[in-house]
């Protein structure tokens, strides 16, 4: 959508500055080896700085100002070509007017300007109302410069196609165009805007290239490339365009939109930008690495899409081009390192990657907050009842004669078998254990035990599924073999990493009992870990119990018999623990995880109720001669329990009525809020951990080379940020729109006018570095820089001000050897075909649709089958399209359509014959066109009337004698063809799932069909004039 001659040519910028020219000039040619990075410097000699330069050295200094003869440089480019810098191995040789600039450079003083990029911006250039629009002046001068001419305005009706086109991507239509021609001329440009911007359409059209820089897709990548639902931060998108929201707000909410005071759902959201990256699952990965990388694409996605830098090469080394250093590098990481997530997602359950947000409507947080008022409301009616004396004294006179477990039991298995047994479950009418492989009896404890190898189980099945709002207790006698980093001892869950740990689990963790209840490890679990480790070799008991709260306090830890202090390692348990497979309890292995290795179990005792202290003591008791008591000696009574324990334990039986209706009650409204909670939607954002997780320098970015410590900070090379603490993310993303940024408006004015003229006023948009192609014209883009941070970021008043420029109303120059046109966007072009034929469906927002695509390639890049919608999904605007990583729909690639596996500010532009066959074959344009012939011939007109109705229709003009002609004779010859080949034309005519016209004469409508699919492809069509 080239407009602007200028930009047509590529001019660079001015040549009058010799020592920007110098300076880029060193940079492009020496600094690989003389330039930023300490770690490729080549001879101590550093020639990105000036103090380097003129260093003195063996021999001399590189640069004397002033003196070529002084100077080593100077006489370096000039040697031999064997000895000559930079050697010719570099293929980075310098020409002879190359080598002359260096040399007048060098007699001129030698300055070093600042990169352009990286200094404070010029002030702007105003205007008197009746001088026009600073813009057009400095366009006009740099046209003067270049020695073009102004040229003249377009027609009124190419001006509204184009202003329609950039505004919203879609052309305007046949009523719109006679009434633009007709109204008055002094407003309608203004009222056309206005019309244009108010459209939600515009949202959408701006939306894709910001998707292209965020990596939006619909799928995580890599190998199993799954769904995820995303999609409400696309729609956040369209919906903060067309709202017009401040683009310093636009940005800062995307970045640390949870960190603002009283964040509300949709700043939450628009965090998701952040998390946007590709994600695996895929067997064998390291979590660590993969998380490691996580961070880095935020880091390279914020450096690209908002400062317009290349920050990858900072995550190895120094920057070879620009004044990044690696350690700043890692101290923007710091900013997107302290959340809660895991470098792998679920492949066994439908998990949303943490941290998460639940999406509800305003009604369904209404009923949230009721629900767990109720929850606390219960929990606290209960704790304030009081002791039933009667049912007390009743209960406990029963309960003193009483030699069974107490209430609840589910399961005993008191292991007395061996290898291959079945393990006895001592409740009537439970089913047994199994013993998996070789796993062998041992007789050093009472009863004796079972030794795990920690690749083989026992498996306890038919015990309940424990829900997070159940209370449970577990009582197992364990001995630790040898002192383990991480050992699984019990679990109910499908995997590690590959469930994301859902279920429950025990572990030793350096031998330091530690029990989880566990959505999605880390950030939706909980998890209490004992502050001291059991004795390895020791036989101990391990007890645990939960009251049902999904909370880190409900929760107890007891060795021995005795509840021992823990530390909280994570306290954030939202959503169901159940699912993903594998529902029954299990000791000693766990897939893709380490096992009990060289442990012994004994006794394990499972209960569907919390039981009291004493009661757990119970279960870890000996007699005098070392033998378990538990309940397997008739004769024991609880003579040694205190008054307080008999009433605990009278309290948490089922004898204490009161409160064992209130905890059903209770237990109820957990189950309620957590089925409600469960059925919303979530999305990952961003969410800072409590414990802030140290960030450190990766060597060569490896994530398992860690080396010195960082903290968050700015990049050295730019104004420092000032805060009154460590800074936050918050902090950062509101030094990004300071006005005394350089870089963030810059940036953000030259991505809409790109998005206006069709190319930018810098060369090289998602490169503003010293390797970049500068501003072409750098007053203009400094100009409108501080213009828009004046006007309060609006993006919509800058929107206006660029279309209603004079420059954007003169026509394209045709200059030799290139091209005045520009073709549209792989989105405009499907969704004017379905504009046109009348399928577009304009529903703004909702989940990504699927519409024609050909079948089998998902198949062969994932195993997984496409299935095309039905109905409103195929005509949807193809910002709605689903995008799938490993196989993106074939046609927008095609037709340049970015990847999106990471951050693109820049599509590139080819031209194919495979594009001409997508306008001529692909179903959706084949049906597009059947569709619109259709319309053209339900019109009472005749041939030529209708011909040149379509043509006005799809170019916004009014076509020639001659070209009416021409397509005239096309369709005489095709519908001719179509005649003699019925069977073609019923081909044709069958094309998509839009009902066809059965009254139409067949070969009539096909041959129109065929004349409205070649003018899809007319250049006029096909891009802006």
């Amino acid at each position: 959508m080239h407009i602007l001659p200028l930009l047509i040519l590529g001019l660079l910028p001015t040549q009058d500055d010799l020592a920007r020219e110098a300076y880029t000039l060193l940079a492009d040619r020496c600094f690989p080896c003389h330039g930023p990075d300490a770690n490729k410097r080549k001879g101590d000699l550093r020639l990105d700085k000036r103090t380097g330069a003129l260093a003195l050295r063996k021999g001399g200094v590189a640069i004397e100002p002033g003196s070529v003869a002084g100077s080593l440089l100077a006489a370096r480019i000039e040697e031999a070509p064997d000895k000559r810098m930079p050697p010719p191995m570099s293929k980075l040789l310098l020409s002879p007017k190359e080598r002359q600039l260096l040399r007048e450079w060098i007699d001129a003083g030698a300055e070093y300007p600042k990169h352009w990029a990286f200094a404070a911006l010029t002030k702007q250039r105003t205007a008197e109302p009746s001088e026009g629009d600073p813009i057009d002046q400095m366009v006009a001068e740099s046209l003067e410069r270049a020695g073009h001419e102004v040229a003249d305005e377009v027609s009124p009706a190419t001006w509204l196609r184009r202003a329609t086109l950039v505004l919203t991507g879609l052309p305007p239509t046949l009523t719109e165009l006679d009434a633009f021609e007709t109204a008055p001329v002094a407003t309608r440009k203004e009222e056309a805007v206005t019309r244009l911007l108010a459209s939600p359409r515009m949202g959408e059209h701006l939306a894709a290239p910001w998707l292209d820089a965020a990596r939006y897709a619909d799928t995580y990548g890599y190998q199993s490339d799954v769904y995820r639902a995303v999609w409400p931060y696309r729609d956040w998108v369209i919906g903060a365009f067309n709202r017009n929201l401040p683009y310093d707000s636009f940005l800062v909410e995307q970045i640390a939109g949870d960190l603002l005071p009283g964040a509300t759902q949709d700043q939450v959201v628009a965090t998701a930008f952040n998390r946007l990256h590709r994600q695996t699952n895929e067997g064998g990965s390291v979590e660590e690495e993969f998380r490691s990388e996580y961070v880095a694409d935020r880091v390279n996605t914020l450096g690209t899409a908002v400062m317009g830098l290349t920050m990858t090469c900072s995550r190895c080394h120094d920057h070879k081009y620009d004044p990044i250093p690696q350690k700043d590098y890692y101290s923007l990481a710091a900013f997107f390192d302290n959340i809660d997530e895991s470098g792998l997602y679920s492949h066994f359950t439908n998990a949303v990657p943490t941290p998460t947000l639940d999406l509800t409507t305003a009604d369904q947080a209404k009923q949230l907050d009721e629900l767990r008022a109720a929850c606390a409301r219960l929990e606290q009616e209960l704790d304030e009842l009081t002791l039933d004396q009667a049912a007390y004294a009743a209960w406990r006179t029963e309960q003193e004669l009483s030699a069974s477990a107490p209430a609840g039991l589910v399961g005993s298995y008191l292991m007395d078998e061996g290898q291959g047994a079945a393990l006895k479950n001592q409740v009537p009418d439970k089913l047994a254990g199994k013993v998996h492989g070789p796993i062998n009896r041992v007789e050093d404890h009472p009863g004796g035990g079972l030794l795990l190898s920690g690749d083989h189980a026992l498996t306890f099945i038919g015990n309940p599924a424990f829900r997070r709002w159940d209370p449970l207790t577990i009582g197992l006698w364990v001995s630790a073999g040898e002192d383990l980093e991480r050992a699984v001892v019990l679990h109910r869950s499908r995997a590690w990493h590959d469930a994301g740990s859902r279920g429950f689990q025990l572990l030793l963790e350096e031998g330091r009992p530690s029990f989880s209840l566990i959505h999605f490890w880390p950030g939706n679990a909980v998890r209490v870990r004992a502050v001291d480790a059991i004795e390895i070799g020791a036989w101990t008991h391990l007890g645990i119990t939960h009251d049902g709260s999904g909370r880190a306090a409900g929760i107890g830890l007891y060795v021995n018999g005795i509840r021992v202090e823990c530390e909280t390692v994570r306290d954030r348990l939202t959503r169901t623990i159940v699912g993903g497979g594998e529902a029954h309890l299990t000791i000693g292995e766990r897939f893709r995880d380490r096992g009990f290795r060289n442990g012994t179990v004994d006794d394990l005792h499972v209960f569907d109720r919390e039981l009291t202290p004493a009661e757990v003591a119970l279960m870890a008791r000996l007699d005098e001669a070392g033998q378990i008591v538990g309940w397997r000696n008739p004769t024991i009574r609880k003579t040694q329990w205190s008054e307080a324990f008999w009433q605990a334990a009278f309290e948490a039986s089922p004898g204490d009525k009161l409160r064992e209706a209130k905890r059903a009650e209770l237990r109820q409204a957990r189950k309620t809020l957590a089925e409600f909670v469960d059925q919303l939607p979530s999305l990952m954002v961003m969410k800072e951990s409590p414990a802030p997780r140290t960030t450190r320098v990766l060597a060569r970015g490896a994530y398992d080379q860690p080396g010195e410590a960082v903290q968050p900070d700015s990049l050295s090379c730019l104004p420092p940020m000032h805060s009154d603490g460590p800074p936050s993310r918050l902090d950062l993303a509101r030094w990004l729109v300071r006005e005394d940024h350089p870089l963030t408006s810059r940036v953000a004015v030259d991505r809409f006018w790109r998005l206006i003229f069709g190319a930018g006023l810098v060369g090289t948009p998602e490169n503003f570095g010293v390797q970049g192609i500068g501003p072409w014209n750098p007053e203009l883009l400094d100009t409108l820089a501080r213009d828009f941070m004046a006007s309060g970021w609006n993006v919509k008043q800058l929107l206006r001000r660029l279309v209603l420029s004079e420059t954007f109303a003169r026509k394209t120059c045709a200059i030799p050897g290139a091209d005045p046109r520009r073709r549209l966007s792989a989105e405009a072009l499907r969704d004017q075909a379905l504009f046109h034929s009348g399928l577009l469906v304009e529903k703004t927002g909702g989940p990504s649709v699927k519409p024609y695509q050909p079948a089998g390639l998902w198949k062969e890049k994932s195993g997984q089958v496409y299935a095309a919608d039905k109905g409103a999904g195929l005509y949807r605007r193809s910002l709605y399209t689903f995008w799938k990583r490993t196989s993106p729909p074939p046609s927008m690639l095609l037709l340049d359509a970015a990847k999106r596996d990471v951050c693109s500010v820049n599509r590139p532009e080819t031209s194919t014959p495979l594009q001409a066959l997508i306008f001529w074959n692909d179903p959706q344009f084949v049906e597009a066109s059947r569709v619109l012939a259709a319309v053209v011939l339900s019109q009472d007109a005749s041939r030529e009337e209708r011909i040149s109705t379509v043509f006005r229709r799809m170019t916004s003009r009014r076509p020639s004698d001659g070209e009416v002609q021409t397509i005239a004779a096309l369709l005489r010859h095709s519908q001719a063809d179509y005649k003699a080949l019925p069977d073609q034309a019923q081909a044709v005519l069958g094309v998509g799932a839009a009902a066809t016209s059965p009254e139409l004469d067949q070969a009539l409508h096909a041959s129109w069909t065929l004349v409205i699919s070649t003018l899809f492809s007319h250049h006029e069509v096909v891009s802006l004039q």
